[in-house]
This record gives C-alpha cells, sequence and structure tokens, in this order.
C-alpha cells in the first residue's frame, strides 16, 4: 500500500483539485492506496480568522456565511459541521474568550470538511471511497494546539480501523487532528498533516509516502525566491529531519521519524506536474555535502541582558523552562559562556507573551539590577544551509558582508554541518540569494527571445554573443538566446546560438505563431525568460500580454507600446502586476541615455517635475545640427543621416515629428498623464503631397524639400541655429498635460545650439531646482548605441 498525502493548495478549487483527482485514478490502477487530506486552500486561516472575530464581539458571521457559500462546499452534506462551528462561534462571542480546546475543535473541522469534499467527489467519478475520521484512531495526550500521539495505542487502533474497511474501498483520512483517550479533539500542530500521513504509512507498513504539494519536490532553496534553485532528486533522512526544523515549508518537524522506524521512503511531489519524479527521502542516499538552504520568516529575536549575572549559573535553565511552561518553542540561540547576555528566537506572533513570561520570571533581578533588559527585535528571518562545515563558510559570510547584510546572530550546529544565521526581515531574500549563488557557485541563467535582427537587433545578438563569456565570468550571468525571429519566421534553439547565427536562422528558420515560442520555453523548463522587441512592429506589441502570461519579462526598443492607446498602456501594466514582471524600454527615449530610469526615480520620489524640454531625435538632431552650420542642400544631409544608420527606415516617421511625438507621450505616461498621440501638436515637416508616397518615391523626390528650408535658414538671427524641439509642460500634476514638437530657431551659444552630431539633449526642470533643469545629453541615434543600450536593459533585468 502507498499512502498519498495532499494539502491544502493541491485541494483549492479548480485545476488543482481536478488534478488530485486525477492522480488517485492513477494510483488506484497501479495499487492500493490511502489518502490524506489537509484542509482545503486557506480553510484553517479562516476558521481561526473568524474565531478571533468571535472572541473581540466582531461581525464572525459575514465571513462564517461566507465561507459556507464557498463553491466546493455545494451539493455535499457538511450540515454536521456547520452547525457546530455556528455553535463554537456563538459560545466564543458570549464569552469573549476560547481555550486552545475549543480552538482545536474549530480547526478540526476543515480537515474534516475536506475529506468529505473530495469522497463526495471522488464517488461522482466511480470511485467508492469513504470520508475516515482519524479522532476513531489517532489518540493523544492532552496538550491542545501541539498534541502528541499516543503510538502504541493509535498502531493498535488503526490496525483494527481499517481491517474494517473493505479492500475495494478508498479511505480519505482527515490529517492534522486525533482525540484524546476521552474523545476531545486534539491537533498535532501546524502542517501537522504531513506528520498524520508519516503515521498511517507507518502503522499500516506502506511501501512508500508520497506527499503532494504546489512545487517539484524538495530545492536547493525555494524556488520562489531563488530563480536557478536545483530540486534535489534524493535526500537522506537525517538531512530531510534537518530540512524540517530549519523551517522547510513542505515538510513537518516529526514527519521523518515514524517513516524510519519502518523505513519507508518519503517522495516529495507537485500536484500539478504529477510526472515529474520529485525528491526521494529514504535511508539509501550517501551523498555528502551542502544539501539546501532554507529560510524561516515571521521570527522575532529575544535579547536578554544582565550585568548581575556574570557567573551565575542555572539562569538559562530559568529562562527555557518558563518559555516551555508557557507552549513558547524556542530556535537558534546565541549564548556567551559567562551567561551574561542571551539572544533567542521566537515566533513572531509569540514574542510579546514571550517577554512578559521572561519578565515574571526575573521580577526580582528587575528589582535588584541584576536584570537590564529584555527587548524584542521584530522582523528577523532564520537563514540555515543544512550540510554546511564551517571550517568552508568564510567566503559566504564574506560575501554577505560586501552585500551589506551583517547577521544579528550566527549558530552552528553540534555536528559541524549546519549553519544558521538570524537576519533582519528586509535582508532576508537578498541573503538567500548572496549565500546560494556563493555556495551552489550556479551561474543565473537568461534565456533571451530576440524578435527583430535588422540593424539594432543583429548589432545586439552580435554584442552579446561577444560580451557573453565576460559576464558569466565576472557576474555569473550565464545569457542563452534560444529563439530569433522577425515577423514571418523564427528560429528556435534548446543549446543556443553561435557566430553563424544568420546562416543558421536562414536554414532552420520556420513559420511560428507566438505561441510557439513559450510553448518551446515551456517545454524545455527554460528559466529567466526575457522578450526583446527590436522591430518597428505595430502589431508585434499584441504578442506582449500573451508573453507576459508565458513567464517572459520584456524589453523592447520599439516605442509604439508605449505610445498607442492609453488602454492597451494601463492593460499592459496590469498584465506585468498580476503577472510579476517587468518591462524596461530605455532606449524608447534617447537610445542608450539614462533618462526613463532618471524620471521614473524622480517621479517615485516624489518629485514634481514642471516640464520637459529638449532635443528626441538623434536623426533630427544631426540633420539640423549639419544643415544649420554647412553649406549644403537639405536632401544631401538627409541622405547622410541615413547613410549612417540615423534615421528610421522611412526617414518621414523622423521628418513628420511623430517619433518625436512618441518619444514625448512616452515620458508623458511615466509622469502618470493620459495623454492620447492624437493630442500632440506635432509640426510634420514633410509637405503634404509628399506624406502619402511609399518610401521609394519620397526618396527619389527629396530634393523638393530643399526650398523650404532653405528659406528657412535664410530667416534665421544671427548666431542662431534650427532645432527640432520636443516640450512637454502645462500643470503635470493633472491628468493630461501639453505635448508639442515644432522647428525652432535657438542661440547658438545654448544648451540645445551648442549640440553636436547625433546627440540628444533633454532639460528636465523640477520644482526643487527651479530654473536650473537637470541636463542629459549624449549620443542619441545609431544602431550600436541603441542596441547597447537594450544591452543595459538585459543586464539591468538580470541583476534583479
Amino acid at each position: 500500500m502507498k499512502i498519498l498525502k495532499f494539502g491544502g493548495k493541491s485541494l483549492a478549487s479548480g485545476q488543482a483539485f481536478d488534478q488530485v483527482i486525477q492522480i488517485i485514478k492513477d494510483k488506484i490502477a497501479q495499487g492500493s492506496i490511502a489518502v490524506v487530506v489537509s484542509a482545503i486552500d486557506d480553510t484553517t486561516d479562516t476558521l481561526e480568522s473568524i474565531l478571533d472575530l468571535a472572541k473581540n464581539q466582531a461581525d464572525y458571521r459575514t465571513p462564517f456565511f461566507a465561507f459556507q457559500a464557498r463553491t466546493y462546499h455545494s451539493g455535499i452534506d457538511l450540515k454536521e459541521e456547520f452547525t457546530l462551528l455556528q455553535k463554537l462561534y456563538e459560545g466564543v462571542s458570549l464569552l469573549e474568550d476560547y481555550s486552545l480546546k475549543i480552538s482545536d475543535l474549530v480547526l478540526a473541522q476543515g480537515e474534516i470538511i475536506s475529506s468529505k469534499v473530495l469522497t463526495h467527489h471522488l464517488l461522482q467519478q466511480g470511485i467508492t471511497a469513504v470520508a475516515v475520521d482519524s479522532r476513531h484512531f489517532f489518540v493523544t495526550d492532552a496538550t491542545f494546539g501541539q498534541a502528541q500521539v499516543e503510538e502504541e495505542l493509535s498502531k493498535a487502533r488503526t490496525s483494527l480501523y481499517f481491517k474494517e474497511i473493505p479492500s475495494h474501498t478508498l479511505a480519505v483520512v482527515t490529517g492534522f487532528i486525533g482525540a484524546t483517550a476521552k474523545g476531545e479533539t486534539t491537533t498535532l500542530g501546524r502542517n501537522g498533516s504531513n506528520y498524520s500521513a508519516a503515521l498511517l504509512a507507518n502503522f499500516l507498513q506502506a511501501s512508500e509516502l508520497q506527499n503532494y504539494t504546489h512545487v517539484d519536490g524538495i530545492f536547493t532553496a525555494n524556488p520562489d525566491w531563488v530563480k536557478n534553485a536545483q530540486k534535489i532528486e534524493e535526500l537522506h533522512f537525517d538531512d530531510a529531519n534537518e530540512l524540517a526544523h530549519f523551517g522547510a515549508s513542505i515538510l513537518h518537524a516529526k514527519t521523518i521519524l515514524p517513516l524510519i522506524e519502518n523505513n519507508i521512503p518519503l517522495r516529495i511531489l507537485n500536484t500539478l506536474n504529477p510526472t515529474n519524479t520529485g525528491t526521494l527521502i529514504s535511508a539509501r542516499p550517501t551523498v555528502t555535502g551542502i544539501k539546501s538552504i532554507s529560510l524561516q520568516s515571521d521570527i522575532a529575536l529575544i535579547q536578554l541582558e544582565g550585568r548581575g549575572l556574570l557567573g551565575i549559573v542555572g539562569i538559562d535553565a530559568r529562562i527555557f523552562t518558563a518559555l516551555a511552561q508557557a507552549g513558547i518553542s524556542v530556535g537558534v540561540i546565541s549564548q556567551g559562556s559567562s551567561e551574561r547576555g542571551l539572544g533567542f528566537t521566537v515566533e513572531q506572533q509569540k514574542a510579546t507573551l514571550a517577554v512578559e513570561v521572561l519578565q515574571r520570571e526575573f521580577h526580582t533581578e528587575f528589582q535588584t539590577k541584576d536584570v537590564d533588559s529584555i527587548q524584542i527585535l521584530s522582523e528577523v528571518a532564520i537563514l540555515s544551509i543544512i550540510g554546511q562545515d564551517l571550517s568552508t563558510f568564510d567566503q559566504p559570510y564574506a560575501a554577505l558582508v560586501k552585500n551589506k547584510i551583517t547577521p544579528i546572530l550566527f549558530h552552528n550546529t553540534v555536528t559541524g554541518k549546519n549553519v544558521s544565521l538570524v537576519v533582519r526581515q528586509e535582508d532576508a531574500k537578498k541573503a538567500l540569494h548572496v549565500i546560494h549563488g556563493q555556495i551552489f557557485g550556479i551561474s543565473k541563467k537568461i534565456n533571451l527571445a530576440i524578435f527583430g535582427h535588422g540593424l539594432v537587433g543583429g548589432t545586439l545578438i552580435d554584442q552579446i554573443l561577444t560580451a557573453a563569456t565576460a559576464i558569466a565570468t565576472k557576474k555569473n550571468i550565464a545569457l542563452h538566446i534560444f529563439a530569433i525571429g522577425n515577423s514571418k519566421k523564427v528560429w528556435l534553439t534548446e543549446t543556443g546560438i553561435t557566430a553563424n547565427w544568420r546562416q543558421d536562422l536562414a536554414q532552420h528558420g520556420v513559420s511560428y505563431g507566438i505561441e510557439d515560442v513559450i510553448a518551446f520555453a515551456k517545454d524545455h523548463h527554460l528559466e529567466n525568460l526575457i522578450a526583446i522587441d527590436n522591430t518597428a512592429s505595430k502589431s508585434f506589441i499584441e504578442h506582449y500580454i500573451p508573453l507576459i502570461q508565458g513567464g517572459f519579462d520584456l524589453i523592447s526598443s520599439n516605442k509604439i507600446a508605449n505610445t498607442v492607446s492609453y488602454s492597451f498602456y494601463q492593460a499592459l501594466r496590469k498584465a506585468l502586476k498580476e503577472n510579476h514582471k517587468e518591462y524596461l524600454y530605455e532606449t524608447n527615449v534617447g537610445a542608450g541615455l539614462p533618462l526613463i530610469d532618471t524620471i521614473k526615480l524622480l517621479h517615485l520620489s516624489g518629485e514634481n517635475i514642471t516640464k520637459i524640454k529638449g532635443i528626441f531625435s538623434g536623426s533630427l538632431s544631426y540633420i539640423f545640427n549639419q544643415f544649420s552650420v554647412q553649406d549644403q542642400p537639405f536632401n544631401t544631409i538627409v541622405q547622410q543621416a541615413i547613410a549612417k544608420g540615423y534615421t528610421e527606415p522611412d526617414p518621414r516617421e523622423d521628418l513628420s515629428g511623430k517619433d518625436v511625438g512618441r518619444k514625448l507621450l512616452i515620458l508623458a505616461r511615466e509622469l502618470d498623464l493620459q495623454n492620447e498621440l492624437e493630442e500632440i501638436q506635432i509640426e510634420n515637416l514633410v509637405p503634404v503631397d509628399l506624406q502619402a508616397i511609399d518610401t521609394a518615391n519620397f526618396l527619389k523626390r527629396l530634393e523638393e524639400l530643399n526650398p523650404y528650408f532653405e528659406q528657412i535658414k535664410k530667416g534665421l538671427q544671427p548666431n542662431t541655429v534650427l532645432r527640432y524641439v520636443g516640450e512637454l509642460s502645462g500643470d503635470l500634476q493633472q491628468d493630461k498635460g501639453i505635448l508639442e514638437t515644432k522647428l525652432v530657431a535657438v542661440p547658438l551659444h545654448s544648451a540645445l545650439g551648442q549640440l553636436q552630431g547625433s546627440d540628444s539633449l533633454f532639460e528636465i526642470y523640477t520644482e526643487s531646482y527651479g530654473e536650473n533643469p537637470i541636463i542629459i545629453q549624449g549620443a542619441g541615434a545609431g544602431a550600436s548605441v541603441t542596441a547597447r543600450g537594450v544591452f543595459g536593459d538585459i543586464l539591468r533585468l538580470a541583476d534583479r
């Protein structure tokens, strides 16, 4: 027989719940099984929160009735459970208090309901199943909230109980709960369903316990926080026990012990990925070394100091005895041999109680000044490295210090093979990444899909190939291009591209839809996905949201997504937020200049930006810089700009002012303005009769522009030059600003007038800086500059 245990997330309604039923069907076809269940989804937290509302005489009925009305309760006979809960809540509300005994009885209903719900659905699927209440055979002491199981008696009762269940009937057993010899309901502590399943496996001498969770197994670190964490294929019981003790969320601290007695393997599996082999925990593995890094949050540090305690024996015994009597468990401990000071961790929610207990215990010592203080340091976390030898911990520790993370406490186990650090909660995830990278030495792999391989895209690909080795060495980041595409074809490769990518693309490129790229990444388990849009395509932006939903971050040199309708702009940001993805587009304005990041930082810091003005187009900057001072026809200057790759393929995109208008709109929206492109006052430099013809004919008729611009040039005052300027003004604290682009004459010796080549220049006026603007100036055009800016966005994302 195998025991299958399903956690609360696995049993949540929808896809996960359906998957549980399918797994059970598959396992029944393979042999005899029994199932252990936790409460569905957030049931335990919900029942507990309603209990507190009742205690405080708040409105507990509304959330209780909402709980009753949950979809997965529909059509199932739960009258007994709901009636009991209602009576218990009413009693607590009248008394304005409740005991742990009442709490256990309330919380136990979550598992009972879960067992009945799953049984109901299994019966509907034609599977003969029965809901089994583990209180019938798990006998415990009367330590409510954290009951201890009387194993010998429980084992005998379990054996007898299961002999009465027909062999063809599937038992769906409640986890987490038991009962005293008097029949009083008890719970085995939070996450106790895993312990229940282990006990059942032991008592029934199961061949394996399979614990289905929401992850593929046990990892070197929490994969939600460390993207390059690696799944551990096998663990020894001892290592798993350490992991459980130090906070691995998918293991209960007592889960391993019942399995060791009969050498029953435990396999951690993913409900939503049942074909994955998971992590096998047994007595077999002999691999030594570092296994995993765990992180315990919601921890508080208690610090007791007393100059009068120096040399007094037994102070620690008094501390821990008092805490134990109050039901408070102590985690990491740091103590000087003199016992003058002691620091230890407890659960955050029990920190205040711990201080109260110690203040009572050391009341006399406070009076005599032997104890100076008992303090709480809230919001700390415990970082534990299982299998870490202290003699080789120097580099990880140094890396923490370099990252400005100083551990508050340091703890090493007696075996010398496990190290724990107490750090501030705000530093916890950063510390986890630093330690993981140092210990496992795994390069962060960044998988890139690049769309558009023309001037900018092709240059970017070559830049990445050239710099990849150095970046891997210097930054421990492995850049891996797995897709190159344009509007028609894509080349997908699991192994990555080489310098011959152009030939490979021509040979292996195939027609595609964006869903093919997303599916390829999923099928090949590619992590850290970034999609890069180097096209100028309006249609390609329609793929942004599907890519985000498919797990990609976005980088774009394509300005269109940020300048189409405000509704799309909002929808895109919503998708990014919902999927926890980022979208970088620094090259949208000013090529590689740090303009957008600067404006974002100013705006987010609360700085009131009053105006933005400048030369937004590197191509127009070059054209008018040259035309203003050189004795050459206008069409000749334009052709030079085209030859240098400064303009768009159709230079009317630049000369029409639309490109400047789009860039101006992008900055406006960074300030939360809701302007639309149609609202921008744009001066179009292309004559009406040349605006609608095709690009080839326009290029042939460039000379027709000369008379108009020559006349403007002749009308310039001495020491003035022409500049095409964009300006965002008005009350920028309102919903919309005033956006305008125009050709103007400026003094030769002004900031705008002194601009050279294809440089761009931006003046950012703010309330704090007054009439002295922040000026950002630099190269504003060219494929190499733009590609380098996109490359910078890639590295910024990789670092994050």
